[in-house]
């Protein structure tokens, strides 16, 4: 009797692992959803400044120079404009808050372009 017990779990283990092997998203899958994507707008340089002295001078600093957080002066010679919209959406350890709701998407497509120009 204990061993028909213990072949049904062993078969409802098996039947639940191929169920969720044909369920679960990819890993390619994981990654494309964790990537936000960015909205196609034409860059306002006006609005975006006007962001980033509202919303990004408290922590790096009024000419971009750092400060709490780092420099962003020369940003768009070490990231691009995908890297840098992806951050500035969900954040980064360590203290870079997200923006995400805080923000309209395409206020933060500004900011990331306007900042990929900064080299």
């Amino acid at each position: 009797m204990h061993k028909w017990i213990m072949s049904g779990v062993f078969f409802a283990a098996c039947a639940l692992a191929i169920v969720l092997m044909f369920t679960l998203p990819g890993k390619e899958e994981v990654e494309q959803e964790a990537k936000p994507s960015m909205p196609e707008v034409a860059m306002d340089a006006g609005q975006a400044e006007t962001l980033v002295k509202a919303n990004c001078i408290s922590c790096h600093g009024d000419q971009l120079q750092g400060g709490v957080g780092p420099a962003l002066a020369n940003i768009g010679s070490k990231d691009d404009v995908e890297k840098i919209y992806s951050t500035i959406v969900k954040g980064k350890g360590g203290g870079m808050p997200s923006f995400k709701g805080k923000l309209q998407d395409e206020e933060i497509a500004h900011i990331a372009m306007w900042l990929a120009e900064k080299k």
